[in-house]
């Protein structure tokens, strides 16, 4: 039997269905998809909605930052930094359109030693955000 743990981080958004933030399993550290949300409220970060709930209006360096900063925050939660993501998978809903933007931004906040990444473009997310992450994470016995 697997010795895991989920975690479950009072400073990220809340998980939009029923899953932990993150399942820890010996030193890897498995995160759900993290948007760009913020905790404890429906409003996303760059989102500008009309009165029916659509998208009218998004800034992708918002989202981007924002979504960064979830991520941080669960790791740190988890026990984890930043520096210990060894894979990231980016969801984009406007690949061509935003690319540029989230490479640049990834670039800056991994400016040394990037871990490995796959982004692809799709057509939607379960909430009117234009980004999410899923990550794994080595946690190091500190």
């Amino acid at each position: 039997m697997v010795n895991d743990s989920p975690v479950h981080s009072a400073r990220a958004p809340e998980p939009v269905g029923h899953y932990p933030h993150a399942r820890r399993v010996g030193n890897l550290l498995f995160l759900s998809g993290i948007g760009p949300r913020a905790r404890g409220s429906s409003q996303i970060p760059g989102v500008t909605l009309n009165a029916e709930g659509r998208v009218i209006a998004y800034d992708i360096e918002t989202q981007c930052r924002s979504v960064f900063a979830n991520v941080r925050a669960v790791l740190e939660d988890a026990g984890a930094r930043w520096e210990d993501l060894v894979d990231v998978t980016v969801y984009l809903t406007h690949m061509a359109e935003d690319f540029a933007t989230y490479n640049r931004l990834w670039a800056e906040h991994f400016a040394t030693d990037p871990p490995c990444r796959t982004t692809l473009g799709i057509d939607s997310l379960p909430t009117p955000i234009a980004i999410e992450l899923k990550c794994i994470a080595v946690v190091a016995d500190r």
